[in-house]
């Protein structure tokens, strides 16, 4: 499975051509100014937008493309150029990108269900808001599990045969596999769905040009290891599957394939990455160093972030922090769930609600399962 990791997707070069015009004379200090403006605007246009957003805004299916109406890659918010070319290329592949973009952002909430920052969504353009712009923590979580949400989707459909650039797994067979076990079955196509999102996610980092040893290329190299850690988690975790074959259950045979992990699995171990993530910084040379040299050098499975995490505890428009004043908490916990830390010492109110759930359930012959509805009223606690 290594070779696989440095095979080539067959994706053609995509090369930008940037915009040049004409520019008036105007004094230089002037035009040195207007040209600084014009490019902090862009890039914050640019990183005010993402493919997540794919997520937000569902993909039309192939079969669902109308003749006559405007190509689909031109109306799907958040790509960049290269997210665009590839979309042209691939457009079958795109309903899948989002899916797996959906199923990052769901296990991103799940894994932050108890912590200050949820993982909350803000809007269906820039999806997470502006805290997605500080190089923290909980942003090398989300690139990461973002990507490995696409590795997964796109495996997967290549497998159910969605998609006509690929198929089953090709991988070969394990050599401590029993002789007399079948290698065969329709395996997930972990290897195409790797290389596939390497192409697709990196292309907005690859095609920005920052100056060497720059904070901007710090974030480029932040969010491309991130990606990497991401896709290697699902590649690595993808593991052989069997099934059995014969009279009565007897297992005389087995047929065996290559599996996804369950994406649960993979949450919980980039959670554990993200407990684990290294403090870096830029060098003048361009290179990503550690902040603590006494620490090991980050793998390219780990998880890294340049800048410490903002304050969660209250509403920030600046960083995007929405606080979390109205969040529910455990009031019998020490852990990040309890009101003391969810509520940063700022105290909760109590109240009561009433929960209705299914009980008493009995199975009838043939063939249901009937219960009774019961009410019971518990109190909860919410932040001040």
């Amino acid at each position: 499975m290594q070779r696989a990791l440095s095979r080539k997707l067959p994706v053609p070069s995509i090369f930008l051509r940037h915009w040049s015009g004409a520019t008036p004379r105007m004094p230089g200090m002037l035009l040195l100014f207007s040209t600084a403006l014009l490019s902090s605007c862009v890039q914050l246009l640019a990183e005010a937008n993402s493919w997540w957003s794919l997520a937000m805004n569902p993909v039309q299916r192939p079969e669902m493309f109308i003749i006559g109406a405007q190509p689909v890659c031109s109306q799907l918010p958040g790509l960049s150029p290269g997210q665009r070319k590839l979309c042209q290329l691939y457009q079958e592949h795109m309903a899948y990108i989002g899916e797996g973009a959906k199923t990052g952002i769901k296990e991103c909430q799940y894994q932050f269900r108890q912590r200050r920052w949820n993982c909350s969504t803000v809007d269906n353009t820039s999806v997470f808001g502006r805290v997605m712009q500080i190089g923290s923590r909980e942003t090398a979580f989300t690139y990461a599990v973002s990507a490995a949400g696409v590795v997964n989707a796109i495996s997967r459909a290549c497998r159910e045969g969605e998609l006509s650039t690929c198929g089953c797994s090709r991988t070969t067979r394990p050599k401590d596999l029993p002789r007399d076990w079948l290698w065969g079955g329709c395996g997930d196509n972990v290897e195409y769905g790797y290389r596939f999102a390497k192409e697709f996610v990196d292309a907005r980092e690859r095609e920005k040009n920052f100056v060497k040893g720059s904070e901007e290329q710090g974030r480029v190299l932040m969010n491309l290891q991130n990606n990497e850690a991401g896709r290697r988690a699902v590649y690595k975790m993808a593991d052989v599957a069997c099934k059995c074959h014969g009279v009565s259950g007897s297992c005389s045979l087995k047929t065996c394939w290559l599996q996804l992990a369950e994406f649960r699995k993979v949450g919980d171990q980039l959670k554990e990455k993200y407990d684990s993530a290294a403090a870096m910084r830029i060098t003048r040379k361009g290179k990503l160093e550690l902040v603590n040299s006494r620490f090991n050098q980050p793998t390219p499975e780990d998880l890294v972030y340049i800048d410490p995490s903002p304050d969660y505890c209250f509403r920030n428009e600046t960083t995007g922090s929405l606080g979390t004043r109205g969040r529910l908490c455990n009031k019998t916990s020490e852990g990040t769930d309890g009101c003391e830390l969810m509520c940063c010492g700022r105290g909760y109110d109590q109240f009561k609600s009433v929960q209705v759930e299914r009980c008493h359930c009995k199975f009838h012959w043939c063939c249901f399962v009937k219960c009774k509805k019961c009410t019971e009223i518990v109190d909860q606690y919410v932040c001040k």
